[in-house]
C-alpha cells in the first residue's frame, strides 16, 4: 500500500477517535515513514527537519496573535459583543423574537464579513477567532444557534478567501505559490486571469455554505450555558481614542501589505504589516508600554496551540515527501485514466484531496503536486486555464475538513472554551461535507469547460 495514503488513513483515524491531533500526525509520520522505507531514524530524522522548516510559521502565528490581542485591548470586540447582547435582550415577546431572527442573520453575516477580511483587510488569518466569538456563545445559546453552522461560516470565509482574492493570504496562495510553481513546472502563465480559473471551485465553497446555512444546520440547537472562567487576555477600559487607533492601525496594516506585494518584494508583507500595527499600538500609547508584554505574550499564548499543529503538520508533510511515495500516488492514479480527462481530472482532485487533508496546509500542497500535475495536464490536454483551475482546486481541497488545519483549528479554538464543541464531529466532519464535496464536483467541472 502506498506511505502516503497509509499515512494520512492512520492520522484521519487516530484523530477521529479522539487521539490529540499532534500525537495522531506524529504516528501517522512515523507509519508512513516506516512503511516507505526510511526506518525508524529516517523517519526522525525527516520529521525533525520538517519541524525546523516551520519556524517562520511560528513566528507567522506569534505576531498575529499579538496584534490581534492589541486590536482586542482597544475594545473593539468588546463593543461589538456588547452591541450584540444588548440588541438581544432578555425579555421573550413577539417583538423580541423578530429582533432574535434579525439579529441571527446580521451575526451570520457579520461573522462571515470578519472571516473573509482576516485574510486580506485586517491580516490576523485566525487570531480574530478566540477574541470575537467567545463573548458571543451566549449569544449563540440565547439564539440556539447550531455551532457546527458557525464553524461553516468561519470556515468558508477562511478558505474560499484566499483561494479566490488575490489580495493578503491569497496573493501568496494564487500568485506566489499557486502561478509561481505552475511557471517553474515549465508552463507560461502569463495573460492567465487566475481569478476566472477559481471562479467556478469558488461557487461551489458557495453553495456548501448555502446548503449548511438553509438546510443542515437551520434548526436551534440548544446548549448549556456555561459561566466561562476570567480570560488571560489584558482587557482595558473601552475609548474612543484607542478605537480611533486600533482603526489607523488595521488600515496601515492593509495598505503595507498592498504595497509591498505591488513591488513584488520577497520579505512576508504580513508580517510587516503586522509590525508596523503593533508599532503603531506601541507609539500612540493604546497599548502602554508597561501592558505591552502583557498583551503581547498574551496574543503568543492564544495562537501557541495551533501554530504547534501547523508546525506537526509540517514534520508529516516532510516525511511524505521523504518517502518519494507522493509522486507515484499521483502518476499511478492517474496512469489508470491516462487518455480520459474526465476520469484523470477527477483522480487528480482527488489526490489532492487525500494530500492536503494529511498535511492540514493547502500552501504545502500545492508545491509537491504542481510539478507532477503541469506535464500531466499538458499531456492530457488541458489548457493552461483549466491546468491552473485542477492544481488550485487541488491544493484547496481537504483544508476545511483536515484535523491538522488550521481552518477547522481556528472554530474550534473560539467555539469550544466552554467544551460543548467537538474538534472532529463539530468541526471537521461538518466542514469536510459541505465544501470537500462541492469543491470537488466543481473543480471537476472548471477542468472539463475551461
Amino acid at each position: 500500500m502506498n506511505s502516503v495514503l497509509l499515512a494520512v488513513l492512520v492520522m484521519l483515524v487516530l484523530s477521529a477517535v479522539r487521539v490529540h491531533v499532534v500525537l495522531a500526525l506524529f504516528i501517522g509520520a512515523l507509519v508512513g515513514g516506516l512503511v516507505g522505507g526510511l526506518g525508524l531514524d529516517g523517519t526522525m530524522v525527516a520529521y525533525q527537519e520538517g519541524l525546523s522548516g516551520g519556524a517562520m510559521l511560528a513566528l507567522s502565528y506569534a505576531l498575529l496573535g499579538a496584534f490581534a490581542m492589541a486590536v482586542s485591548s482597544s475594545g473593539l470586540p468588546q463593543l461589538i459583543a456588547n452591541g450584540i447582547i444588548a440588541k438581544v435582550g432578555s425579555e421573550s415577546s413577539e417583538t423580541n423574537h423578530r429582533i432574535e431572527y434579525t439579529v441571527k442573520w446580521l451575526l451570520l453575516a457579520g461573522i462571515l464579513a470578519m472571516s473573509i477580511m482576516s485574510q486580506n483587510l485586517i491580516p490576523v488569518h485566525i487570531a480574530f477567532i478566540p477574541l470575537i466569538i467567545p463573548p458571543l456563545l451566549a449569544v449563540f445559546n440565547r439564539l440556539k444557534l447550531d455551532r457546527r453552522l458557525i464553524a461553516c461560516v468561519l470556515t468558508f470565509g477562511l478558505v474560499t478567501t484566499y483561494m479566490y482574492v488575490p489580495v493578503g493570504f491569497g496573493a501568496i496562495f494564487l500568485n506566489d505559490i499557486l502561478l509561481g510553481n505552475i511557471k517553474l513546472a515549465g508552463m507560461d502563465t502569463s495573460g492567465i486571469n487566475v481569478m476566472t480559473a477559481m471562479a467556478i471551485p469558488a461557487m461551489g465553497m458557495v453553495v456548501g455554505l448555502l446548503i449548511a446555512v438553509f438546510f443542515s444546520y437551520r434548526k436551534p440547537r440548544a446548549y448549556q450555558t456555561v459561566e466561562l472562567a476570567p480570560t488571560e487576555t489584558v482587557t482595558t477600559e473601552v475609548k474612543k481614542f484607542n478605537v480611533v487607533v486600533a482603526i489607523i492601525a488595521i488600515v496601515a496594516t492593509f495598505v503595507v501589505q498592498v504595497v509591498m506585494q505591488s513591488m513584488g518584494t520577497e520579505a512576508n508583507s504580513l508580517l510587516v504589516g503586522a509590525l508596523v500595527g503593533l508599532t503603531i499600538f506601541m507609539v500612540t500609547g493604546a497599548v502602554k508600554w508597561k501592558e505591552a508584554d502583557d498583551v503581547f505574550t498574551a496574543g503568543m499564548r492564544m495562537m501557541a496551540l495551533i501554530g504547534f499543529i501547523m508546525i506537526s503538520a509540517q514534520g508529516f508533510a516532510a516525511v511524505m515527501d521523504a518517502t518519494g511515495d507522493v509522486d507515484p500516488l499521483v502518476t499511478t492514479v492517474a496512469d489508470l485514466f491516462a487518455g480520459n480527462k474526465a476520469a484523470a481530472a477527477m483522480a487528480m482532485l482527488v489526490v489532492g484531496l487525500i494530500v492536503t487533508m494529511g498535511i492540514g496546509s493547502s500552501f504545502s500542497t500545492l508545491p509537491i503536486i504542481t510539478t507532477i500535475y503541469v506535464p500531466l495536464c499538458l499531456a492530457l490536454g488541458f489548457s493552461p486555464l483549466a491546468t491552473v483551475s485542477i492544481i488550485g482546486t487541488a491544493g484547496a481541497l481537504g483544508d476545511a475538513g483536515s484535523p491538522a488545519s488550521d481552518s477547522t483549528l481556528g472554530p474550534t479554538a473560539g467555539l469550544n472554551v466552554d467544551g460543548q464543541h467537538d474538534h472532529i464531529r463539530d468541526s471537521v466532519i461538518p466542514t469536510f461535507i459541505h465544501y470537500n464535496i462541492p469543491l470537488l464536483i466543481a473543480g471537476w467541472v472548471a477542468a472539463m469547460v475551461l
